[in-house]
């Protein structure tokens, strides 16, 4: 228990001095999640409206698997994404491969079918006289859309803090296409997985600890949004 205690006074020093270290990782994991996240959402919202309000053939097919790649392995992401930047691959004329955009590139692709079909589901879940109401009101398409996204904005909310959680708690795809190179790609996971094989459990506590406090923050944020 002794190393325990010593690695979070080492790691309560690290995070009160700021350490420049640990600041930048922390910075770059937010910078490359928080993108990944954006760009995620601003391809679900349109693609889970359009699933939900359109029908077509094989849709039931579709939604199912969107719902099973909910748990599509990170390490599979972080393959693909490889292959197709690496030197001999299809976008390998990119230059991507061990960049952050390379992450932010996994990232986007790990959460986007958790985030378009939680998307549905919360269109899912307004109210069918809500809808009529508005029908009934003259709306056009895109004000009748427009409506029903408002009125499920908590959920849809609810879906984009689940997506940055599962971007910036994963390892294996930005450990793949990242490199975890120092100052360039490492990021709060790939740096605590690196230092607790280097038995720096100090450094490694104290990753842990912001990795902790960003996820705190994030669901604060969306229960005080949804109270609100």
């Amino acid at each position: 228990m002794g190393y325990i205690i010593d690695g979070l006074r080492e790691a309560f020093h690290l995070i009160v001095s700021l350490d420049p270290d640990v600041m930048e990782i922390t910075a770059l994991s937010l910078v490359v999640s928080l993108t990944a996240t954006c760009v995620a959402t601003a391809i679900a919202l349109p693609v889970g409206t359009a699933v939900k309000f359109t029908d077509f053939p094989g849709k039931k097919v579709l939604i199912n698997l969107i719902q099973t790649l909910y748990s599509l392995p990170t390490v599979i992401v972080g393959l693909l994404v490889f292959l197709l930047i690496t030197r001999h691959g299809s976008l390998g004329f990119t230059g991507l491969l061990f960049t952050p955009q390379a992450m932010i590139l996994a990232q986007t692709i790990l959460i986007l079918p958790i985030m378009t079909g939680l998307t549905i589901s919360a269109l899912s879940g307004v109210d069918e006289t809500i809808r009529d109401t508005i029908v009934s009101l003259g709306a056009t398409r895109l004000q009748f859309l427009t409506s029903i996204v408002r009125e499920a904005r908590f959920a849809i909310f609810a879906a984009v803090a689940v997506g940055f959680g599962r971007a910036i708690s994963e390892v294996g795809a930005a450990i793949l296409v990242g490199g975890n190179i120092a100052h360039r790609t490492r990021v709060l996971t790939t740096a605590i997985s690196l230092n607790t094989s280097q038995w720096e459990i100090g450094t490694s506590i104290a990753l842990g600890i912001l990795l902790l406090a960003i996820a705190l923050v994030v669901n604060t944020g969306v229960s005080l949004f949804q109270q609100r």
